[in-house]
């Protein structure tokens, strides 16, 4: 075999290794999905209902999530104003799955919760020029241990490597679809306020409406693989 042939071998085994290599690389990274939450959207729909002066909302997000990751989330009621209670209602909230259209109800989380989720929860007051900041998720999240009786959010908020074996075979097409950046999925976290003045003489509602709902869209978006690569950790 002439010199020019065996170099010719060598390379294409040596670029059939890198190649074999990758792959296997490709195959053992997490896959890494993007929750976005649309601040505009709700800001907007604070414009309308006359409050955007007086409430704020906003999330903390990671830039980066596994498929199962997202149990709950860390959200931030702002009172801007100086004369108005602001009061979340947790019982009538609800978080709802745009693609299986699954509502479910908001839990506020606690350290440790060891009651029945099914009893009533305390509306979250804001006070003016205060700040609620408080962990919430919704009631399908959590599976209670036997032995201590304590619920712990177990699940994601929404299941999506539920979708890949599905009974159903559009549930099944649709992860194929969002694995393959086709698609993006959506929830929402339909979130009920109650305000009332606190100056003496007003009646409630009177300037202001005794109580709005707040649509909160998230997107989900699968991520390319070359997100979860060591250089890429910084994103996180």
């Amino acid at each position: 075999m002439r010199a020019g042939d065996n170099n010719l071998l060598i390379l294409t085994f040596y670029i059939i290794g890198i190649s074999y290599t990758i792959n296997r690389m490709i195959e053992s990274i997490d896959d890494k999905i993007n929750f976005s939450f649309d601040k505009a959207s709700v800001d907007e729909q604070l414009k309308k209902q006359e409050i955007f002066d007086d409430v704020g909302i906003s999330f903390k997000l990671s830039p980066t999530s596994g498929l199962e990751d997202l149990k709950e989330l860390l959200m931030f009621v702002e009172n801007k104003s100086k004369n108005l209670a602001v009061y979340v209602d947790w019982d009538n909230s609800s978080i709802v799955i745009k693609h299986n259209k699954q509502s479910m109800r908001v839990i506020r989380k606690s350290p440790d919760i060891t009651r029945d989720l099914a009893v009533s929860q305390s509306p979250g007051l804001v006070a003016p020029e205060k700040t609620l900041t408080t962990t919430i998720t919704s009631e399908n999240t959590f599976e209670r241990d036997k032995e201590t009786g304590t619920y712990n959010t177990k699940k994601p908020i929404v299941d999506i490597k539920g979708l890949e074996k599905n009974p159903v075979k559009a549930n099944r097409i649709l992860f194929k679809k969002f694995m393959n950046e086709e698609i993006t999925l959506e929830f929402s976290l339909q979130l009920v306020l109650r305000l009332s003045e606190v100056r003496v003489g007003l009646a409630p509602g009177q300037n202001k409406p005794p109580m709005c709902i707040v649509n909160c869209p998230f997107i989900i978006k699968k991520l390319p693989w070359t997100y979860a690569l060591p250089w890429n950790q910084k994103r996180k």
